[in-house]
């Protein structure tokens, strides 16, 4: 998802969607299923406030109308609604670990709890929510992601890299797999597990526009000094969160892969007249891609002063050179709920969460590979848009690491070639978890109590 400044060939790899199920499933026939409907859905208890639908700017109001066709209040109550959802599935596996199998918001907006058992959908539909029933539970999917990722860690690398993603579908109740179909792919002798095979390709009035840089606007880095730095090696990346840690060192989250491993490399607002001038409003002090126990893909920029005088310390993001948007809080993924993202190629765009567990090969520029775990969304990301960040309501969700169009040229082209094998999906990776690792990994220093930036909804 990280781009150069110079032309590059994209690839489309068609590839084969492989549905591998937990072992206890093998043993029924079909699922079981049955859904106990509680209208109305339960009553709204949360503690973050979000924005009015009229604060929305309106570049985001056109793109949940155009990928999501809600009204601004739609999105925001459907939003709300996926984070209470959130907050009670946890408590509800905490008290039935062996009966929970994932939970989920319907395309009607009304949560869904799944579960392996009658005892424990009636406790679900005693607390307003519908039920569905589950042949594997949602620590037995993980378990079977968790082998699964393992059997793929011991192939060779020729072998594994034609294997991309891997997630918990918890509408379907499995784990799907997305191989490249290619002759490799083809031949893979992949475990007992399987149980299906699909195709999908891998991999108001006008409101102000402000001119300052927001999450969301482009950066450009480079290992070495922009001008020792043939173009080509001058990557293109989106300004993610505003954060600041403990001691109030400003901070913008970006993706990892988007650090060029330069010890401390800069990152610039581009000048697109003379990109030697560019003016560097920080640098990368730590990142993370994948093959850490946590696998995530994030990084840290410390933002110097010219970056805070620009007004990179600020609760806000944006698309490309669109109005902005106040971040009012955080927020968890859930399956279902609505997303939008804002990246520097793309701007505003929307969709939902589509799998709120999943890990993926990221590929790397020097050929080799990383396993990064985050959720899947809807939302089209084209290449550029690494790094920017991802909204549920106005609470900060996750950022963005990569997708299957990131080779397009636009979103249009994106969603008609795609559209035949399930549409565009992205890679986000959960705020709350780079929050936790960020501080826990800071030793003290560096991103110790790390907190993105907000603002009331008043403000």
């Amino acid at each position: 998802m990280r781009t150069s400044l110079a032309p590059r060939a994209a690839v489309n790899l068609l590839a084969r969607r492989v549905a591998v199920v937990g072992s206890s499933a093998l043993l029924l026939v079909a699922p079981l299923s049955a859904s106990a409907a509680a209208d109305p859905a339960p009553a709204s208890n949360s503690s973050v406030t979000q924005l009015s639908a009229d604060q929305l700017p309106t570049e985001l109001v056109e793109a949940i109308s155009r990928d999501l066709g809600l009204s601004p209040q739609e999105y925001l109550d459907r939003a709300a609604r996926a984070q209470e959802l959130g907050s009670y599935a946890q408590d509800f596996r905490a008290e039935h670990p062996g009966a929970f199998a994932g939970a989920w918001m319907g395309l009607d907006g009304h949560p869904v709890v799944a579960v392996t058992s009658t005892e424990a959908a009636r406790a679900a539909a005693s607390d307003g929510y519908r039920t569905q029933l589950a042949p594997v539970s949602a620590n037995g999917l993980e378990q079977s992601l968790a082998e699964f990722n393992r059997w793929v860690a011991a192939l060779p690398r020729e072998i594994a890299a034609q294997i991309g993603s891997a997630s918990i579908d918890v509408l379907e109740n499995q784990i799907v797999v997305d191989v490249v179909n290619s002759p490799v792919g083809h031949a893979l002798n992949l475990p007992t597990l399987i149980a299906d095979v699909k195709v999908r390709l891998s991999p108001g009035g006008p409101t102000p526009i402000e001119q300052a840089p927001l999450g969301g606007d482009t950066y450009v880095t480079s290992a070495k000094p922009l001008a020792e730095t043939p173009a080509g090696e001058i990557g293109v990346c989106s300004f993610g969160f505003n954060s600041v840690d403990g001691k109030g060192n400003p901070v913008n989250i970006s993706a990892g892969h988007c650090d060029p491993g330069g010890n401390g490399a800069g990152v610039f607002l581009p000048n697109h007249a003379n990109i030697v001038d560019s003016l560097q409003v920080g640098t990368f002090a730590r990142s993370e891609v994948g093959n850490t126990a946590d696998s995530l893909d994030y990084s840290l920029i410390r933002i110097n002063d010219a970056g805070v005088k620009a007004g990179l310390d600020r609760p806000a993001i944006r698309g490309a050179g669109g109005t902005t948007l106040t971040i009012t809080g955080t927020a968890s993924p859930v399956v279902g709920a609505p997303i939008c993202k804002s990246g520097q190629t793309s701007s505003f765009t929307c969709g939902v969460v589509s799998a709120d567990r999943v890990e993926a090969q990221l590929v790397m520029f020097d050929g080799s590979s990383r396993t990064v775990r985050g959720f899947a969304g809807t939302a089209c990301t084209l290449g550029g848009d690494s790094g920017g960040a991802i909204v549920t309501g106005t609470l900060a969700l996750g950022i963005t690491s990569g997708s299957n169009s990131s080779g397009a040229p636009n979103c249009t082209e994106a969603n008609l070639v795609l559209a035949p094998d399930g549409g565009t999906a992205n890679l986000g990776i959960p705020i709350r978890s780079i929050l936790a690792s960020a501080s826990a990994s800071s030793g003290g220093g560096l991103g110790a109590g790390l907190a993105v930036r907000t603002a009331p909804a008043s403000d």
